[in-house]
């Protein structure tokens, strides 16, 4: 399996590249804001083909892109219906400030020709690989989280899967609740009953920051801490 991960834009987004190898078909993980000449380095020098476009929520942070990069090789763009209104009207899902500095310089905004839905407990077979969509609400309404085996098929028994968490779960970490559609209790529900039941190997890659795994999250992190200890917490949470 390759994979190929890089930061874009403003907001420093992880887009990510997945594909069989090299000279294959692949999968383009939120495409956000300045991601479109990212996609391009990489499917240029590893003769890629995307054929989907999987976006882990609404938010322009992770989905600026999707149109040109879905348009420019003819690829399918998936999010789930929650969220599906956002790729008519994203601002309806920032917060203020984030919407004047948009706006205050100027955007182009469009759909792509070719959404399609996911939803919870989904199996996607596309591009040669296998993706298990989890609906993880609470960042937004229409979150999700994108789990692909890894172990047997990258000739690696150390990680059984890669996890595409978006703005679900960071590194030591997880995403705000404050902006339309978050919900705080929620995202702790989400946490507990889509995170805490994987197992410890699952490399997890993070829609910001540094990659880590849920066995170094479940030990170190403290929203997963305090919910095995069946508290709250209000600490600071990251994300656009």
């Amino acid at each position: 399996m390759f994979i190929a991960g890089f930061p874009a834009g403003p907001w420093g987004t992880n887009c990510y590249v997945i594909s069989t190898g090299p000279g294959n078909e692949c999968v383009v993980v939120d495409p956000g804001k300045d991601a479109a000449a990212g996609v391009a380095d990489v499917v240029r020098e590893h003769r890629l083909k995307p054929v989907s476009v999987l976006v882990t929520h609404g938010h322009v942070d992770h989905m600026w892109c999707v149109a040109p990069v879905a348009g420019t090789y003819d690829a399918t763009a998936w999010i789930h219906p929650s969220d599906r209104h956002l790729l008519t009207d994203p601002m309806a899902g920032m917060s203020r400030e984030t919407t004047q500095m948009l706006l205050g310089g100027g955007y182009e905004w469009a759909e792509p020709d070719d959404v399609r839905e996911l939803a919870d407990a989904q199996t996607l077979e596309l591009a040669g690989l296998q993706f298990v969509v989890d609906h993880t609400p609470g960042h937004t309404q229409g979150s999700v989280t994108f789990r692909t085996p890894y172990g047997a098929a990258a000739g690696n028994a150390d990680i059984s899967e890669v996890m595409f968490s978006g703005d679900l779960l960071f590194a030591g970490s997880i995403g705000r609740t404050d902006l339309p559609g978050g919900d705080h209790p929620t995202i702790l529900r989400s946490l507990r009953d889509k995170v805490l039941t994987l197992d410890d190997d699952v490399v997890v890659l993070p829609g910001h920051g540094e990659q880590t795994s849920i066995g170094r999250e479940r030990a170190t992190n403290p929203y997963l801490l305090d919910l095995m200890d069946s508290g709250s917490t209000d600490r600071v949470t990251r994300g656009l």
